[in-house]
């Protein structure tokens, strides 16, 4: 899996909140480069969040510490734990609590260069539908590349 992720990709994710109706996208990059903290890949993407009709500068970091059966452990950037991923069969359902609130994702590799991830977030604080796409991209692509090219999911 590490093998499959590792590398540059364009990322267009949609944001909804269902309770209030609003909208927003965010639009970037994704890097999976090895970690320079321990075993595994640096997750990290940057780019530009328009909500509310307002852009903002927007980003976040995880970790991919891949296991010898060919999953791997997802934490946030402080190292706790996130989730657990699973892509050998291409799809993987997972859940996280947040709190009150909980959050179910599914990961669908659709491809050698593609995949999806829509986040399901639901509880006291939010109600919300985040569906993203990730488009394999060159090594050298930029910022600028994902905000021109890449449409919205």
């Amino acid at each position: 899996m590490a093998a499959y992720l590792a590398g540059r990709w364009y990322v267009a994710r949609t944001v909804q909140d269902l309770r209030s109706g609003a909208e927003g996208s965010f639009r970037g990059l994704a890097d999976f480069r090895p970690d320079p903290a321990g075993d595994g890949l640096l997750h990290t993407e940057e780019g530009e969040l328009t909500w509310g009709g307002t852009v903002h500068p927007a980003g976040r970091t995880l970790r991919l510490r891949p296991r010898p059966d060919g999953t791997a452990q997802i934490a946030f950037a402080d190292g706790r734990p996130f989730h657990d991923l699973d892509l050998r069969d291409g799809r993987w359902t997972t859940a996280h609590p947040c709190a009150a609130d909980r959050y179910a994702g599914t990961f669908t590799a659709v491809g050698a260069d593609a995949w999806h991830l829509v986040w399901r977030v639901g509880g006291p604080a939010k109600d919300q539908l985040l569906r993203s796409v990730y488009r394999r991209a060159a090594d050298g692509a930029t910022l600028a590349d994902a905000l021109d090219r890449l449409p919205l999911p």
